[in-house]
């Protein structure tokens, strides 16, 4: 067998993103607060891939998510989202004086779950903040009801899901604002990059301010004039990650057939109950499966030269936002969840290697 080391995550690349970096490169032309040139192709090309009504680039997927929620102001109002996602969910929330409500996920998908986002609605609940956790969709039709009934906005994480689909519509097209990460482990990959994508009435108006919000809060630019009407950040996207981004959404549909591929080959042949279950309408941005004994297992298959991670510590465990809970859920897989490796440069011995190693070591 193999001893090559097989990454947990490895962007997936070809001659044509080389092709378009030296054109930035020489071009000189690396980065405008105004977002034009490959900002606003990029931007365009994402939003029709969604078929959202707007999109605004920024350079993290943090970025798009402090951004988003300062468009419907929740200082001093609650805010639901799960506990099992990137501390970056939670921190968006406190930027714009928020107050976290964690709730738990549901076991098999491990998204929010619906009834409890219920449960959890006080007079004080402004907004729901599902995560589409791993590329898996969150239930949106239970969750937009809710969110209808309640009279709550919507924001959506999808740091996980570029490519995602919720009843043959892609994730991007559902809530009033959607954010996206394109850090280099993400399916479409770029050195540093996000967006947010923006539906229903106000969606030109919410465009036009964070596009102000992105740069400073600049307005009004006319040649060398402009104004500053507002406090804003310094979160634009360059010209670098753009470029990148506009050859790795080219081929996303590709390399997201790849993971699918190896998702339901995963779900078929790795011999434990508690994995990830194969949805064709997922990413598979990551795989997971549970274990006993975690830190005994993850160490066998670092031995065997086969990358591992974890994803997440629940944000509720972190000492900034530890509190009394009722996560059952969240609690109960937090010592048992790793994420093995699944991207389209995996090759078949590279697959049939993990699950036997996985299969043996269980």
């Amino acid at each position: 067998m193999s001893n090559k080391k097989i990454k947990l995550f490895d962007p997936f690349i070809d001659k044509n993103e080389e092709s378009i970096i030296k054109k930035v490169l020489y071009s000189k032309n690396w980065a405008s607060g105004a977002g034009n040139n490959y900002v606003l192709k990029f931007e365009q090309n994402f939003k029709t891939y969604v078929n959202a009504a707007n999109c605004v680039s920024v350079n993290s997927g943090t970025a798009a998510l402090h951004l988003a929620l300062s468009l419907f102001d929740i200082k001093n109002k609650e805010v639901i989202l799960p506990s099992l996602s990137f501390v970056s969910t939670a921190h968006s929330i406190r930027y714009n004086g928020g107050i976290p409500i964690f709730v738990d996920v549901e076991p098999k998908t491990l998204c929010l779950d619906p009834l409890k986002i219920e449960k959890a609605i006080t007079n004080k609940t402004k907004l729901v903040l599902p995560v589409h956790y791993a590329g898996m969709s969150c239930n949106m039709d239970k969750i937009s009801k809710i969110c209808k009934s309640n009279n709550l906005f919507m924001v959506e994480d999808a740091a996980h899901a570029a490519g995602t689909s919720y009843n043959k519509q892609k994730i991007g097209s559902h809530g009033n604002a959607v954010c996206f990460s394109f850090h280099p482990v993400k399916n479409l990959a770029m050195p540093t990059g996000g967006a947010i994508t923006l539906n229903g009435k106000n969606s030109q108006l919410h465009e036009t301010k964070l596009k102000s919000l992105r740069w400073c809060g600049i307005t009004d630019r006319k040649n060398t004039s402009y104004d500053v009407d507002k406090l804003g950040w310094n979160y634009y996207l360059n010209e670098f990650s753009a470029a990148i981004g506009i050859e790795q959404l080219k081929k996303l549909k590709k390399s997201n057939l790849v993971r699918k591929k190896i998702a339901k080959i995963y779900s078929k042949e790795i011999e434990l109950e508690n994995k990830m279950n194969f949805d064709n309408d997922c990413a598979y941005h990551i795989y997971w499966i549970q274990v006993d004994n975690r830190e005994k297992f993850m160490k066998k298959l670092k031995e065997k030269n086969i990358e591992t991670g974890i994803h997440y510590k629940p944000i509720h465990e972190m000492s900034y936002y530890r509190k009394k809970n009722n996560l059952p859920v969240t609690n109960s897989i937090s010592t048992k969840l790793v994420s093995i490796p699944i991207h389209p440069n995996l090759s078949n011995s590279d697959v049939d290697r993990i699950i036997k190693t996985i299969n043996q070591i269980i």
